[in-house]
C-alpha cells in the first residue's frame, strides 16, 4: 500500500513539475516579447519625432500611433502580469495541495495504526457480537452500515452514493464516482454463515465457505460490471470483519487454489474494513490530484491564448510599420516633387514673358508615367499672359 502511496506522490510531483516548468517557458517568452515591445516603442518614437519636424501630418499620426501602441502595450502588459498571477497562485495551490497530501498519507499512516489496534480488540469481541446479530439480514445492515460510515470518513459526499439502481433493476450497495462518469460498484453482502460453522464443522464447513465466496464472487461480477452503464471492469467485495478477509485469503479450493485468486479472475477484489479505508484514501488522493491535472491544464490554454494575442499584435504592428514607412516614402517624394516646381517657377518669372497666352503645364511627379496611388498625377498650369 506504502508503494501506491509512493507512485501516487511522485505522479502528483511530475505534475507540479511539469505545470512550473510551463509556467517558467511562459515567463521567458513574456520578457522577451517585452523587451521586444520597449525597442520597437522606442525605434517608433525616433521615427515620430523626426517626422514630426518634417511634416505636421507625420508628426500627427505618428503621436496617434503612438498612443495607441502605448494603449495595447499596457494591456499586453497588464495581461502578462495577470497571467504571471494565475501562474504563481497555480503553483502555490499545488505546493499547498502537495503539503496537504502529505499530511494526509501521515495521517493515513497513524489511523491504519490505529485500526490495527483497534481490530485487535474486535476480533476478541466478534464472536460475541455475531452471536447477538444471529440474523442474516441484521448482519448484512451492519456490514452496510459500516461501508457507509467508511465512505463518509474517506470521500466527500458527492463522490459516492448508497443503494445504486443500474438500469437492469440491480441495486449495489455503494458505487463511487470517478473520472470521466465511471463508477466503481462495492458489495457488502457477503455469506458469512458458512464462515461461523468453520469452527464447529472444521473443513467440511471451510469447503462449504470456499463455495459460497465462488458464488458471491460470480453474482457480483454478473450484477454489477456493467462497462456499457460507465461501470469500471471491477468491483470490490467488502468482507466487514478482518477475521472473516485472513479466512479468505488463507483458504483455498479442492484444486489448491486461492478463493482470492478466484475472486481476482472474476474482476472481483476482496476487502477488508482496513484494506477499504486505504483504497478510498488512495482513491481521494486520486480525485485530488485529477482536480491539480486539471488547473495546470487551464493555466496552459489561458498561456496559449495570450500567446495567440501576441501573434494578432505582431501582425497588426507590422502593418502600422508598412503604413509609417509607406506615409515617409510619399512625404520624400512630395518634397522633390515640390522643389523641382519651384525651380521651374523661379526659372519662368527670371526670363520675364516667355509668351502671351501660353501656359506652362509642370508635372508634380517625377515622370509622365507616374502614378499617386493609382490616380493621374495633378498637372500645375503657370500662365504666363500679362494682360490678366
Amino acid at each position: 500500500m506504502f508503494e501506491v502511496l509512493f507512485v501516487v506522490l511522485l505522479v502528483v510531483g511530475v505534475l507540479v513539475a511539469w505545470a512550473a516548468l510551463q509556467s517558467v517557458r511562459a515567463q521567458k517568452k513574456s520578457e522577451a516579447v517585452e523587451t521586444q515591445m520597449n525597442e520597437l516603442r522606442r525605434d517608433l518614437h525616433s521615427v515620430a519625432q523626426g517626422q514630426a519636424q518634417a511634416a505636421g501630418q507625420i508628426s500627427t499620426l505618428a503621436s496617434t500611433v503612438t498612443q495607441r501602441l502605448d494603449s495595447v502595450s499596457k494591456s499586453l502588459t497588464d495581461g502578462v502580469a495577470q497571467s504571471a498571477d494565475i501562474s504563481a497562485q497555480g503553483q502555490a495551490a499545488m505546493r499547498e495541495d502537495l503539503k496537504n497530501t502529505q499530511g494526509m498519507m501521515e495521517r493515513v499512516s497513524r489511523q491504519l495504526g490505529e485500526f490495527q489496534e483497534v481490530s485487535r480488540g474486535l476480533s476478541n469481541a466478534q464472536q460475541s457480537l455475531e452471536s447477538v446479530l444471529g440474523g442474516v439480514k441484521t448482519r448484512g445492515i451492519l456490514g452496510e452500515v459500516t461501508l457507509q460510515k467508511l465512505l463518509e470518513d474517506s470521500l466527500p459526499p458527492s463522490q459516492y452514493t448508497m443503494q445504486y439502481r443500474f438500469n437492469s433493476g440491480e441495486v449495489v450497495d455503494a458505487a463511487i464516482f470517478l473520472r470521466d462518469r465511471k463508477l466503481l460498484a462495492v458489495d457488502s453482502k457477503f455469506p458469512l454463515e458458512s464462515f461461523r460453522r468453520i469452527e464447529t464443522e472444521g473443513d467440511e464447513a471451510r469447503r462449504a465457505f470456499v463455495i459460497a465466496v465462488k458464488k458471491h464472487a460470480d453474482a457480483i461480477a454478473e450484477k454489477y460490471i456493467q462497462p456499457d452503464q460507465n461501470t469500471l471492469d471491477l468491483a470490490l467485495m467488502f468482507v466487514p470483519s478482518e477475521s472473516v478477509y485472513y479466512e479468505l485469503l488463507q483458504t483455498s479450493d479442492g484444486k489448491g487454489r486461492p478463493i482470492d485468486e478466484y475472486c481476482r479472475e472474476k474482476r472481483i477484489v476482496a476487502v477488508s474494513p482496513n484494506t477499504l479505508y486505504a483504497h478510498l484514501c488512495v482513491v481521494a488522493m486520486g480525485l485530488r490530484g485529477m482536480q491539480i491535472e486539471e488547473n495546470a491544464r487551464r493555466i496552459a490554454s489561458g498561456l496559449a491564448g495570450l500567446q495567440k494575442q501576441l501573434e494578432n499584435f505582431a501582425d497588426t504592428f507590422e502593418k502600422v510599420g508598412t503604413h509609417l514607412k509607406n506615409a515617409q516614402g510619399s512625404y520624400q517624394e512630395a518634397g522633390r516633387r515640390l522643389d523641382k516646381t519651384e525651380l521651374a517657377l523661379e526659372g519662368m518669372l527670371a526670363s520675364g514673358n516667355p509668351g502671351a497666352g501660353e501656359q506652362a503645364e509642370l508635372p508634380l511627379s517625377g515622370s509622365g508615367s507616374e502614378k499617386l496611388d493609382g490616380e493621374e498625377p495633378p498637372l500645375l498650369r503657370l500662365s504666363a499672359d500679362n494682360s490678366r
